[in-house]
């Protein structure tokens, strides 16, 4: 059993905070790598979120402190948001909206009431696909992206229960049931990444519009989905929370199958030892997690907190790394995904998922990691 210090992974933590600022934070690998301030950015909403349960569980409230300053920062007092642009139907851009509910409760600032409205003004205006889905992106029309359920349909939920008297929550839990039906592979119990409801696009199959292969990070984005949306829905017990929790259950008993014996995930789930397929840092930290997580709130038995364990304490044994007195978190992927046409290297392949970047301290990772951390903490009375 490996033996985890608490104090080094929260002096880590507040490393990446002192070195943050709301324009250039630390985190942002892909921002940085190309030059450029941080925007309105799933990924650093990702970041913020884990900060904000940091905070939930602790309650130092410098934690709440950088929350506030850097969404304070993106936020409007008309509830406009800086670099926000709802004409690319963007579903990611959904997912940083989801701290506005909290920091609202904590600060009372009216600000992030009137933000929560400019975001949902996306849900109700989303183009979907002919089953009824949120299409991904303009860029990606018709087009179902496994972790886009993440991004849109949490925050989806947490407005209809608080705003709207639970008026369209049938919507949200059908597009959840349509992914189920349509992008779940039952022998395997795994969900391939991508589906387009035309069937044409170059990466998909002509018979069922499928990518080829199942991906960690997007199963763990959809698990995530899955777990916030049943905790926050405020009709537990309806018949259609029960199959969702069903959907979650099954879910995580099909991943327990793939999970290797360093206790990680990898990369492509289903062909772990394969040549160049890795133990992957995020998909692994959004597991344990979930199952963490699950375990706490009721919607998982005991038993899968074992799973957890052996999945937080496995990544930080082999990518919680201290070099030269700095502390390092390896082994994230960067990106994947699919198309558009004019890149047509990302194709769903193989060997498309073993070339994207393998970087350290990216949010996508480091967001995930700090959720798991927080939980297992908990589960650990830390």
């Amino acid at each position: 059993m490996y033996t985890i210090d608490a104090s080094v992974i929260e002096n880590y933590i507040d490393e990446l905070l002192t070195k943050s600022t709301a324009e250039y934070p630390a985190w942002n690998i892909e921002k940085a790598r190309e030059g450029k301030k941080s925007g309105w950015d799933y990924i650093d909403g990702c970041m913020i979120m884990a900060i904000l349960e940091i905070y939930d569980s602790t309650g130092i409230t410098k934690y709440l402190d950088f929350a506030d300053y850097y969404e304070d920062y993106r936020v409007k007092d008309d509830g406009s948001i800086l670099d926000y642009k709802i004409e690319t139907w963007n579903i990611d851009e959904i997912n940083g909206a989801k701290n506005f509910f909290r920091l609202y409760e904590y600060t009372k600032k009216e600000k992030y009431r009137k933000a929560i409205d400019t975001i949902y003004e996306q849900v109700k205006g989303q183009p979907r696909t002919k089953e009824g889905n949120f299409w991904h992106k303009l860029i990606y029309p018709n087009q179902i992206w496994l972790d886009g359920l993440y991004m849109a349909q949490p925050f989806y939920m947490e407005y209809e229960a608080n705003f709207n008297k639970n008026k369209n929550i049938d919507d949200i839990y059908n597009q959840f049931f349509n992914v189920y039906n349509i992008m779940r592979n039952p022998e395997t119990g795994l969900y391939y990444h991508c589906y387009d409801s035309t069937k044409t696009m170059f990466w998909c199959d002509k018979q069922t519009g499928l990518s080829p292969h199942y991906w960690l990070r997007a199963i763990g984005w959809y698990s995530m989905a899955l777990l916030d949306t049943l905790n926050i829905a405020t009709d537990k017990e309806s018949e259609n929370w029960k199959k969702l929790k069903d959907i979650f259950f099954e879910l995580m008993e099909s991943m327990v199958k793939y999970q290797d014996k360093s206790g990680m995930w990898y990369q492509l789930p289903a062909l772990g030892g394969k040549e160049k397929n890795y133990l992957e840092t995020s998909g692994t930290a959004i597991m344990a997690y979930c199952m963490y997580k699950g375990v706490r709130t009721g919607i998982l038995p005991e038993r899968f907190k074992e799973n957890a364990r052996k999945a937080f304490e496995g990544t930080c044994e082999k990518y919680l790394v201290t070099e030269k007195g700095k502390m390092s978190l390896g082994g994230i992927c960067l990106v994947a995904g699919l198309g558009p046409e004019n890149r047509p290297n990302r194709d769903g392949s193989y060997e498309y998922y073993m070339s994207e970047p393998i970087v350290k301290d990216d949010a996508k990772g480091v967001g995930p990691f700090l959720l798991a951390f927080t939980e297992w903490k908990i589960a650990n009375n830390k």
